[in-house]
């Protein structure tokens, strides 16, 4: 007998919201996304519940949901945790502060790339779906997949580099003279 829609939700909403979190970079919208396919779902769910995998249906439909998504900005400004905290993280502070921070940063890195790339990103490395899995949430094929990781991969790879070649400013190329 398949399980109940609130079943379902109850066991599985935790990490359909931690998959939409990595996906949007925002837990807002994340939320907003995944309320939107969790009452669709509900009210389509004899159907869904008799598939082979109403998991992956929902998962599909939460991609499709957010790849869609017009009320919001696809690349929102996140609030991170200040620089700061990394260079303290080895001065005594918890390594669960460099692990947030570390996350913090990579959501960054990870809201620049655009709307699909981020989508194959969290599906093969959040969700751990193979190309053809992937293929078939976000209904293209296979070598698209790939493409876009690895597109996705060079993007994230060019946003090091950049941030490897900053040469901070120093108070001389700002017109600023501490001599006088």
């Amino acid at each position: 007998m398949p399980p109940t829609f609130s079943e379902f939700a109850a066991r599985r909403l935790s990490a359909l919201l931690r998959s939409a979190t990595a996906l949007t970079c925002d837990p807002h919208l994340a939320q907003d996304v995944v309320q939107e396919v969790l009452i669709r779902a509900q009210r389509d769910w004899v159907r869904i519940s008799v598939l082979d995998s109403p998991l992956a249906y929902v998962r599909k439909m939460i991609y499709h949901e957010y790849l869609s998504w017009r009320r919001r900005r696809a690349n929102r400004d996140l609030a991170v945790s200040h620089p700061l905290l990394v260079q303290l993280g080895g001065a005594g502070l918890d390594d669960h502060v460099a692990r947030l921070a570390e996350r913090d940063a990579m959501r960054v890195r990870i809201a620049r790339l655009s709307r699909r790339q981020r989508a194959v990103i969290v599906l093969r490395y959040y969700e751990n779906l193979s190309d053809s899995e992937i293929a078939g949430v976000l209904g293209c094929s296979a070598a698209t997949v790939r493409s876009h990781v690895s597109h996705a991969l060079a993007a994230l790879r060019a946003q090091d580099a950049d941030e490897a070649h900053v040469v901070p400013l120093r108070p001389t190329d700002l017109g600023v003279d501490h001599a006088v």
